[in-house]
């Protein structure tokens, strides 16, 4: 397994983000996490990423503990948030390079990298300008190059389609998909339900902090229409109607 979660629970003073939280991701996974705003998706995230750590329970990554080995375990994922962060007075490309020696990747083998990112994310117009004059879109063409840089075997994005151009969205649900068939992982948060429809092999639905649903799509909809769309399946279990126990879909 890259990413394993052990009964996580999580709370900011007497707020419960996550409760109990389980979940499983293998090799070569798109694997998408979904919840209404305020559902502890992003709280999730960042306790995968090591930058918070769970009041209870345990998470893992490539078999390492986030507590216990956390360095070790950060080495195996790259994190990409919902805001992109860059370093106002770096080019794109210094940018870029700055990741690549972080990671300790050989220049010669960053350089190669690099071209080849900069040329799926069609980033030449404006990899040599100040990234504070960077568009939304730009700045996130940007970091998911730079994520890319040192091959992670986990790919953790948050909203990995905000502020890209159907041309680019295109570009990266194609990324997801060869990562998964080269034997890595996509944790990925997403609202754009038809993305993860298109790419996900596993889909997780939390709400109020609880896991209320896993599975494939198709067993997702076993428990109803065999055409509902994800869409329909999200808002059906995120009802107030709906039970919020947890109903996982075993393989």
């Amino acid at each position: 397994m890259t990413i394993v979660l052990e009964e996580v629970t999580k709370r900011f003073g007497r707020q419960l983000a996550v409760d109990r939280l389980s979940l499983r991701v293998e090799p070569g996974q798109v694997f998408a996490f979904l919840g209404p705003n305020g559902a502890g998706k992003t709280t999730t995230i960042k306790m995968i990423a090591g930058l918070l750590r769970p009041n209870a329970g345990s998470v893992t990554v490539c078999g390492y503990d986030l507590v216990r080995d956390g360095q070790l375990a950060k080495a195996q994922l790259a994190y990409v948030p919902d805001q992109p962060f860059l370093y106002d007075k770096l080019t794109g490309r210094e940018f870029l390079r700055f990741v690549a020696e972080m990671y300790r990747v050989p220049p010669d083998v960053a350089g190669q990298r690099t071209d080849v990112l900069v040329q799926r994310f069609e980033m030449d117009g404006f990899l040599d300008q100040l990234t504070e004059g960077y568009s939304h879109g730009m700045k996130q063409r940007t970091v998911l190059a730079a994520a890319m840089l040192h091959e992670p075997a986990v790919l953790l994005i948050d909203e990995p389609m905000v502020g890209l151009d159907p041309k680019t969205v295109r570009v990266v649900k194609d990324m997801f998909v060869d990562l998964a068939k080269s034997g890595r992982s996509v944790f990925m948060s997403t609202h754009t339900l038809g993305v993860a429809q298109a790419v996900a092999d596993r889909i997780a639905i939390i709400h109020h902090g609880r896991l209320i649903a896993e599975g494939t799509l198709a067993e997702l909809r076993r428990r109803g229409a065999e055409q509902q769309s994800l869409e329909d399946i999200f808002l059906e279990l995120t009802s107030d109607r709906h039970d919020p126990r947890a109903e996982t879909i075993p393989t």
